[in-house]
């Protein structure tokens, strides 16, 4: 009777030490956030369009987590945000606690053997893209400049530009070596706020890779007044917003610069993509990504993105995962041409 009752008894504790484990893990899952900071990593330097981005949706984040957890935004610049891109993915833990936004053209640069960019795009822990952006080339018009495309294409226009993983860098190059553009492009800005003041110093004549957004919340009286001038628009989407602006598609010859203008432009479908090391457990990963999407519905956040001049058009992680996966299919031959395409 003796060993029945503590048998009994055994049992009991196991159901609830089985229990205990169960509310416990519910419990990390839950309570995870409560007391720690998320870190919000921008691949570009302070004043941008990409650091507006991470600045603004740190002061709301953290309202949409379990427990509430402090978030700061903080920038590492390098190689068009491959360097960012790279850190994350190879020397952060896969905790959930570290998150960056880095730039779609340097998501494609192992597709097309980049051996700088040391990640796998496919095994990022994404989180989603806070927009979907057409960007665009720029002049500012200064005295005897070229000011359309079409005259771009036989009177030469200094561009300036950014890292190689840069789209500042890649679409100008894209748009020299595809669409034959009279295009000189100067390489080795820091970032976008550096190439805008050398174009108004009248150092370079135009900058491209420029999102809506940007336009908007930098340059949107300029553009109002005539001082710069839009030239060309880029993306997987046509937009009216500044006006009937020409898609690069308009001038493609052939079905083989269409595929490799797609590889260039349709990936800004992931505008301002958000994304985490690789591993991060299912369940936190599961929080973070209708964190993300909670706020992008959000009143408060969407009143100051709106002032701050940010679109916000969100892409759901599957969206992303279509897109490499899209991306990857290409042929050996195209993803080369769209390489050399960059002048590589």
């Amino acid at each position: 009777m003796w060993l029945k009752g503590q048998a009994a008894i055994a049992f009991a504790a196991s159901l609830a030490v089985i229990s205990a484990a169960g509310t416990a893990k519910a419990e990390t899952a839950a309570d995870f956030y409560k007391g720690k900071t998320v870190t919000l990593i921008a691949g570009f330097p302070p004043g941008g369009g990409y650091d507006t981005y991470v600045r603004v949706l740190a002061r709301h984040f953290g309202r949409f987590l379990p427990g509430q957890p402090n978030v700061i935004a903080t920038n590492m610049p390098g190689a068009g945000s491959l360097t960012a891109a790279n850190t994350i993915y190879n020397k952060y833990p896969p905790d959930g606690l570290a998150l960056v936004m880095f730039a779609s053209s340097a998501a494609m640069e192992p597709l097309i053997g980049n051996k700088s960019a040391l990640f796998d795009p496919s095994k990022f822990s994404w989180i989603g893209s806070m927009s979907q952006d057409v960007a665009y080339c720029a002049v500012w018009q200064h005295p005897g400049g070229a000011t359309t495309f079409d005259e771009m294409l036989t009177k030469e226009t200094i561009i300036g530009g950014g890292a190689p993983a840069a789209i500042t860098y890649q679409h100008p190059m894209v748009l020299k070596n595809v669409l034959k553009a009279n295009f000189k492009v100067i390489q080795g800005y820091k970032g976008t706020r550096d190439i805008n003041i050398a174009m108004q110093r009248g150092e370079v004549n135009g900058t491209c890779g420029m999102f809506g957004s940007s336009v908007k919340s930098q340059f949107g009286a300029e553009v109002k007044d005539g001082r710069m001038k839009l030239f060309i628009q880029m993306g997987s989407r046509r937009s009216n917003e500044f006006g009937n602006i020409p898609s690069v598609f308009d001038y493609a010859k052939t079905d083989e610069d269409r595929a490799i203008l797609r590889f260039h432009f349709e990936q800004l479908l992931l505008g301002r993509p958000l994304a985490g090391p690789p591993g991060i457990p299912a369940d936190r990963l599961a929080v973070l990504r209708a964190a993300l999407f909670a706020t992008m519905k959000d009143p408060q956040f969407l009143a100051e993105a709106t002032k701050a001049g940010l679109d916000i058009d969100p892409v759901q992680p599957a969206e992303v995962m279509a897109l490499l996966k899209q991306f990857s299919s290409f042929s050996p031959a195209l993803l080369e041409k769209a390489k050399e395409a960059m002048g590589r």
